[in-house]
């Protein structure tokens, strides 16, 4: 009977049971698809990965949340590095690390900084190039979330980002219209989002939850995922490119918060690369915890 090592990691923070929990499934070789989607159900977490080996690259990775399988994601690339390191399967770097992860959609570059004995390490993820997609009709989006188009932050759009997998940019004017957001029309945005190809809504606004923070967000999914993904790292990649592509932003580096409302708070650090016409890339970066380890017996 098969026996696969697993993990449940805690990312974007360095406490336990904060930023965003990810279950890593260690040597997964051998699961077909339709196992991993089913053994996402059953994790139940935001998303599970799915850890394999690679002829091309360090490490394969698959993400799945509980509905869906997607290309690229930000806490559970985190997690994934998290829990190599933790198992040995990774050796502890003594100097700053590059890597490779082969993902559904081929590679991306991660790196992995050195840490203090007991301190968690700094795990890099750069993701693709951004691509601005479908500007959104704001009198049609709004609503689903219980706001009207007044809440937009004023002179912006609601438009479809993505550095890997789409993302739907909501740029909100404040923190106090981002706290009334919610999932007011749960059936609606389905539908929308199934016709429109965007993965989920990060609702966005131009203050931290802390004086660190530059930006706070919410992540805003559909059942039978997470209603509200506490820390978000593929889409707060895509608002970085947002916001810097736009003149928002005064700095491409920046300390984005999430998931604080929640009681997970969670941490991004974030640097955009290329000129606001040109961006090449973003790079997002943060800590991981692990809280669990078990044995998943098939």
């Amino acid at each position: 009977m098969p026996v696969y090592p697993f993990l449940l990691v805690d990312a974007f923070t360095e406490t336990a049971l904060g930023g965003n929990s990810c279950a890593v499934v260690l040597d997964a070789d051998n699961l077909t698809a339709d196992q991993m989607q089913r053994l996402a159900q059953e994790f139940n977490q935001p998303e599970t990965a799915f850890v394999r080996h690679s002829a091309t690259a360090d490490f394969a990775v698959r993400y799945f949340t509980p509905a869906e399988e997607i290309p690229l994601a930000g806490h559970p690339t985190i997690a994934t590095l998290t829990a190599l390191l933790h198992t040995g399967r990774l050796p502890r770097p003594t100097h700053a690390t590059p890597l490779t992860l082969e993902l559904l959609h081929g590679p991306i570059a991660v790196a992995v900084e050195p840490a203090e004995p007991g301190r968690p390490h700094l795990v890099h993820m750069t993701q693709r190039r951004p691509v601005f997609g479908q500007v959104h009709d704001a009198a049609e989006v709004l609503p689903m979330f219980g706001l009207t188009p007044a809440d937009l932050l004023p002179g912006t759009v609601v438009q479809t980002v993505s550095t890997g997998t789409p993302q739907l940019m909501v740029p909100l004017r404040d923190a106090a219209t981002l706290r009334r957001a919610h999932l007011a029309q749960p059936e609606a945005l389905l539908a929308y989002r199934q016709t429109t190809g965007f993965f989920s809504s990060h609702l966005f606004c131009l203050e931290g939850a802390t004086p660190a923070g530059r930006t706070f967000a919410r992540h805003i999914c559909t059942p039978p995922d997470v209603l509200e993904d506490p820390v978000t790292g593929s889409a707060t990649g895509g608002m970085a490119a947002y916001l810097w592509h736009y003149g928002l932003l005064d700095s491409p580096a920046f300390l984005a918060e999430q998931g604080h409302w929640l009681g997970r708070p969670g941490t991004v650090q974030v640097l955009v690369q290329g000129p606001p016409t040109d961006i090449e890339a973003v790079r997002i970066s943060g800590t991981g915890v692990v809280v669990l380890e078990g044995r998943l017996t098939l």
